[in-house]
Order: structure tokens, then C-alpha cells, then sequence
């Protein structure tokens, strides 16, 4: 079901990427773990609620236009799965893997009216998700169009938010 959707340039439904989130997040009790684009909608964060409370939560305030042009400058070698983005990793010879010399393709959720629509269907349902982690004070958020300009202010936050974790080898 999953593939479907993501082959269709839509988001994979609430009950299947919860079921496997919670899931894969269970069988991590008692561990440190970082989540990126989940819980993407209320259905998700309540799900998620029921087995944790999280310590903190960043949302990435870019312009609408900076990501639909990233996103859609993505190609793929499918048979090892590299990624390449024409702008910022480009391959050497253009439409063509680095290592194998094989074509490149484009996944049809890369396709710039797909990751248009998905781009939309995204800010819909994650603004209360925002709403909800910004009212429990857990929600810090960073505007910009530049990694290397957000990257600095994030790291910052993970330094003074989450301590350091002593590896099992340390002890």
C-alpha cells in the first residue's frame, strides 16, 4: 500500500505508516531515537503519544517554491539506490549513475506536479500537528532556504537540548 502511494505522488495513508512506525518504535523501548517526518498528522501523534512523550519537535519553514524545486530535481540509479539532485550532488555525466554508468530515473513522486500536490496535501494536515507540539512548548521552529544557514541554530538546539549518550563500550 505504501508503494502505491508514493508511486501515485501521494502521502502513504495514517494507518499504514502508523501501524509501522509504532511498531518498528516499540521493539526501540528504552532507547534514544530520532524521528523525521513522523507523526505527520493528529492521527499519527496521538498514536505516538500513547507510547512516549517527546522531548522536542523541529519544523523547517521553507518557501513552498525552494522545496518543490529540490524535490523535483531528484534522480535515482534504481538498482543500488543513489541519489543524485541535480543542484547540490549532481552526477558527473548528466542522466547517468557515477559508479555503474547506467541511466538515471526520475520516480514519478519527484515529478514536479507531484511534488507539487504533495507539498500541498502536506501543509494541510501538518499544521495542527504543529499546533499541538507549539501549545506543550516542545515545538522550536527555523526559516530559511540554505542548509547551511538553518544547519548551525539546529545543531545549537540538539547541543543545549539532549545530552550527550555514553556508548555501552564506555562503561
Amino acid at each position: 500500500m505504501a508503494k502505491q502511494s508514493i508511486e501515485k505522488g501521494l502521502l502513504v495513508p495514517d494507518h499504514v505508516i502508523t501501524r509501522l512506525m509504532m511498531s518498528e518504535l516499540e521493539s526501540r523501548r528504552g532507547q534514544h531515537w530520532l524521528l523525521d517526518g513522523f507523526p505527520r498528522t493528529l492521527v499519527q501523534a496521538e498514536a505516538l503519544d500513547k507510547i512516549c512523550e517527546l522531548d522536542l519537535v523541529i519544523t523547517l519553514n521553507i518557501p513552498f517554491e525552494t522545496l518543490k524545486d529540490r524535490l523535483s530535481r531528484r534522480w535515482i540509479h534504481p538498482a543500488s539506490g543513489r541519489v543524485y539532485n541535480l543542484d547540490f550532488n549532481p552526477p558527473h555525466v548528466h542522466g547517468v549513475d557515477d559508479i555503474t554508468g547506467e541511466p538515471l530515473v526520475q520516480q514519478e513522486d519527484d515529478k514536479p506536479e507531484a511534488v507539487a500536490a504533495r507539498l500541498r496535501q502536506y501543509k494541510d494536515v501538518a499544521k495542527p500537528v504543529i499546533e499541538l507540539y507549539k501549545s506543550r512548548g516542545v515545538l522550536h521552529q527555523f526559516s530559511g532556504t540554505e542548509t547551511n544557514k538553518i544547519w548551525p541554530y539546529v545543531y545549537t538546539l540538539f547541543s543545549n537540548k539532549i545530552t550527550p549518550i555514553q556508548s555501552k563500550e564506555a562503561y
